[in-house]
């Protein structure tokens, strides 16, 4: 019987440890996990911070998972040591673990800025990282958070949603520099503001202190709590220690297969064509690929990189970024539309006709279109502004159940398309819940949900079933 050891029971572990069962229900599956927690929606961490979920609403896996699948889970066992030359990993306790195939889904922790009181913050990463935030924050009275990219948001957001002033400080000159554009991150921020989230751009962080941060230049930003989300990076030690090739992730070939051949790296440790991936689509990706490989099911089954849709978390705040979104008008053919007073900017990056980037600031009815085109790579149409403005010039709106394509991607985490969701419905499953059960749709981040209720209500519709 093959021996797997998973090390890592994250996003990307827990799902391939479900991916392999799925198909092979008798190969050894063993996984340690260094929290202790049952395996959790890192996505929908923002969501337990704003008190709109709790812990137990996040998790990915039941409880008796483990146990009814036959898989032996070691939570809060953290794995020091492989030694590749009997095949078999040692944990801190000094427990031997063999193996056949190793897969490595060590994850990323979170980057401390390396300045003075930096032990006074909390950073947010993980489900007790969040506990943390939430006991001091009820005793709060304001709070600032260091870091403007999409967790710092969420963070902030979550935040000022319990009722906090909250101040968000970053280091570039405009939010989420990585996925926007100046004047994106000029309009995100102005909507942030009237949620009660402060937003100073271009500031260095030089200290934390008991009261409140200090800034370069000598001015001091008054809180009693300090988040940081100033980024991650991948946990490579225990591949570097065994003598795997690391570069800044553990480096795999199409296969997600290391330099040793019964090794295997998934997720955000793993380092791809050159790529880190951050996102929860590619690492879910990656581990049906390895299950395909390791299994047997489908031994030709390879990895070839994926096209990246950012969704911003945070109640009442809408935001997509997909693609090049940084590409100038030398470059590229763009298409912009900004009103700041409305919250809303949305841009078009377009290259020999097709898709290659996109921003969607605010409310909008075409971001289930433009994310379609920009995953299929499809030909545009030749009106730009019916597709920024959906119904101008009797342009379809894509998003409406009638008009979409069976082979039309509606979750993105998951991979799930409307005819994959129509033929769930054809086989029994009537609601949402079942729909999710059966296909995955709507448990990475949770963005699709609205779509899906759309096809299933429509579906019920066409057939005269109550939901």
């Amino acid at each position: 019987m093959t021996r797997i050891v998973v090390v890592g029971n994250g996003m990307a572990g827990a799902r391939f440890v479900s991916e392999v069962r799925a198909r092979d229900k008798d190969v050894r599956l063993t996984v340690f996990g260094a929290e202790t927690w049952q395996p959790y929606n890192r996505v929908l961490l923002s969501n337990v911070v704003a008190g709109t979920m709790q812990p137990d609403q996040v998790r990915l896996l039941d409880p008796s998972w483990y146990a009814d699948h036959g898989v032996t889970a070691m939570l809060g066992t953290e794995v020091t040591a492989i030694d590749r030359e009997t095949q078999a990993v040692i944990t801190a306790t000094g427990r031997r673990e063999p193996y056949d195939v190793l897969v490595l889904a060590t994850g990323s922790r979170a980057v401390v800025p390396p300045v003075p009181g930096a032990e006074r913050a909390i950073a947010f990463r993980t489900l007790d990282d969040c506990q943390d935030i939430l006991r001091a924050a009820g005793a709060a009275r304001s709070a600032v958070v260091v870091g403007g990219g999409l967790l710092g948001i969420e963070a902030a957001r979550g935040l000022a949603g319990r009722g906090l002033p909250v101040t968000l400080l970053h280091l570039a000159g405009h939010l989420m520099e990585r996925q926007l554009d100046a004047e994106a991150g000029l309009v995100l921020g102005q909507t942030l503001g009237a949620l009660g989230v402060r937003t100073r751009t271009g500031v260095v962080v030089e200290e934390i202190l008991d009261g409140g941060v200090r800034l370069a230049g000598g001015e001091t930003v008054e809180t009693d709590l300090v988040v940081l989300a100033c980024g991650v990076s991948p946990v490579t030690g225990l591949a570097g220690d065994a003598g795997l090739h690391v570069e800044r992730g553990i480096v795999v070939d199409d296969e997600m297969r290391t330099d040793d051949p019964s090794v295997f790296a998934i997720g955000e440790c793993a380092e791809h064509r050159g790529m880190v991936y951050g996102l929860v689509a590619p690492a879910w990706e990656q581990a049906a690929v390895v299950a395909d490989i390791v299994t047997g099911t489908d031994k030709t089954a390879r990895y070839r990189g994926s096209r990246l849709v950012t969704r911003l978390k945070a109640k009442s705040v809408e935001l997509a970024a997909m693609g090049e979104t940084h590409l100038t008008e030398d470059e590229a053919e763009v298409v912009r539309f900004s009103h700041r007073a409305a919250g809303t900017y949305r841009k078009l990056v377009i290259r020999d006709g097709r898709l290659v980037g996109a921003i969607l600031l605010g409310e909008t009815a075409a971001v289930g279109t433009l994310t379609q085109l920009f995953d299929r790579g499809a030909p545009l149409p030749g009106d730009r502004a019916g597709l920024l403005f959906p119904g101008l010039s009797g342009t379809t709106v894509a998003d409406s159940p009638v008009r979409m394509p069976d082979a039309a991607k509606v979750c993105q985490c998951n991979n799930v398309t409307k005819g994959q969701i129509r033929a769930c419905w054809e086989s029994g499953a009537r609601d949402v819940a079942a729909v999710a059960a059966a296909t995955r749709a709507t448990t990475g981040c949770g963005g699709c949900r609205d779509a899906v209720e759309g096809i299933v209500g429509w579906l019920c519709e066409q057939e005269g079933v109550s939901v």
